[in-house]
């Protein structure tokens, strides 16, 4: 059986390295083509690209695990995530293409914001990098967990070898190749995971559990007559806690760079209608998934000790060993996406708005470039330290990361497209609050317990804590020059 599931996993790795490679000759001469792929992507690159780099394997291991151990209630989450996406797409999007290559050709979001409030450059670079960095170390780390998980379940491996191989093939394709490379293997890597999760649970509800919808939810009703409530047990806080996880999107610099790199405004709608497409047909399939998944296991008795590994679970159990390998290639595929895509980001961020900044030289291209790779490599170490406890949990950490973003850049990334009033002291005020609410508000564990009720999402006080800070402190604060850059 195991030599069936390594051809598909040594396909799956070949053809990664391939494309590092390809995009390796094909586009790394320069920093912008290092870091956004020459601003050429076509719309379905740039869409599957965004959707890969945001799902990771929480759309495989995290929402199925809590969809299998909670009900159908925890769909409020994958519905909060789908609005918030959409906006994403339809308000940020087209502004940030256009602005970005208006103001000085900005290559990252710190740069951006830099050049739209030139009197906090310098502040809004560090600030913004230093942000980048350590939230991106905690979102990397869960990605890591999802690779841990998938050898020690899957193959009754080492989980610490399974963090290190994850992170050596991501980095591998990453530091040769760059974001052309990650945006690239985010298409591939994108159309293998939405196929699996069409694939799984179709075989899951005839083959699996057996009987179809009536059977498995007779099944299910035993287990709880609420399981598939969407309302059961929910709580307004709840339901916050849950939906506005859409908010994330905004303030996300692994997604949003991708409306950065898109070909055109013009091609924004295309890669809309593919991502959004994308979107709903992977969530659903997720849903179905974990949903299904209890439906088998309780079915035929079996025992499963970590939700999270539902999807590893059912395709070892379910498929011939060359299909078992094609799903956990396209489990390693929402892992690598995401993974590869933050440590870009992180590496851009250090390489263009540090590394530049604290010289007093302008730096070449191909010292910029190395030493962009060099970030890459150095934020991924820290990330696998992270990820060494073998008993972190995916949804956990990032829901962390996700909040963290959401609140420091989410209004601060609004406000800066669409007020022509902000300052770049609001900017300053809203990524500290925001950010730092976020990490309060977790260190307080009030994210787990409130008031002696529910917890609260922390990015629904980070949020609204830096939308107020912006506001308020831009009102109180002019700048000239920057209304000035506004109408050039």
């Amino acid at each position: 059986m195991q030599i069936g599931v390594w051809i598909s996993l040594a396909a799956y790795f070949a053809l990664m390295l391939a494309t590092g490679f390809y995009a390796w000759r094909k586009s790394t001469s320069s920093s912008e083509d290092y870091v956004l792929g020459g601003r050429n992507l076509p719309p379905a690159v740039a869409a599957l690209s965004a959707g890969a780099s945001d799902m990771s394997g929480w759309l495989l291991l995290g929402l199925p695990g809590a969809l299998y151990a909670t009900g159908l209630v925890e769909a409020w989450i994958g519905i909060g995530l789908f609005l918030g996406a959409l906006a994403n797409w339809i308000i940020v999007a087209p502004r940030l293409r256009e602005q970005t290559e208006r103001y000085d050709n900005s290559l990252t979001i710190p740069s951006f914001l830099a050049n739209r409030f030139p009197t906090q450059a310098a502040a809004l670079r560090m600030i913004s990098a230093v942000v980048i960095v350590v939230f991106f170390a905690v979102y990397t780390a869960s990605g890591l967990v999802g690779g841990g998980k998938l050898v020690q379940s899957a193959f009754d491996g080492n989980y610490q070898i399974g963090v290190w191989l994850t992170l050596g093939v991501v980095l591998t394709y990453t530091v040769i190749g760059g974001f052309l490379a990650v945006s690239l293997t985010d298409f591939v890597q994108g159309c293998i995971m939405m196929l699996a999760l069409v694939i799984m649970p179709i075989i899951v509800l005839y083959a699996g559990a057996g009987g179809g919808f009536s059977q498995a939810s007779e099944t299910l009703a035993a287990v709880d007559p609420n399981y598939l409530s969407l309302f059961d047990g929910l709580t307004l806080i709840g339901w916050l806690s849950a939906i506005t996880w859409g908010l994330g999107y905004f303030g996300q610099p692994h997604i949003i760079v991708r409306f950065m790199a898109v070909r055109s405004v013009k091609s924004v709608a295309a890669a809309r209608n593919i991502g959004m497409t994308w979107m709903g047909i992977s969530l659903l399939g997720a849903l179905g998934v974990g949903i299904l998944g209890r439906a088998y296991v309780e079915r035929n008795g079996l025992e499963l000790a970590d939700s999270e590994t539902i999807f590893i679970l059912l395709a070892g159990l379910l498929f011939h060993p060359l299909v078992t390998g094609f799903l956990y290639a396209a489990l390693l595929a929402a892992i690598m996406s995401t993974v590869s895509s933050q440590l870009l980001v992180s590496s851009s961020s250090l390489s263009e708005d540090f590394y530049r900044l604290v010289l007093d030289r302008e730096p070449s291209e191909t010292e910029v470039v190395n030493v962009g790779r060099l970030a890459v490599v150095a934020v991924g170490v820290v990330a696998g330290i992270i990820a060494l406890d073998p008993d972190s949990q995916v949804l956990g950490l990032v829901a962390n990361a996700w909040a963290g973003f959401g609140a420091a850049f989410g209004p601060l990334i609004l406000l800066a497209l669409t007020w022509s009033r902000m300052t770049g002291a609001g900017a300053v005020a809203g990524i500290v609050s925001g950010a730092v609410t976020v990490i309060v508000w977790i260190l307080l564990g009030w994210n787990g317990s409130f008031l002696g009720g529910p917890g609260v999402y922390e990015i629904i006080p980070g949020f609204i804590v830096a939308l107020a800070a912006i506001i308020g402190v831009s009102l109180a604060t002019e700048s000239a020059d920057e209304f000035r850059a506004i109408e050039n």
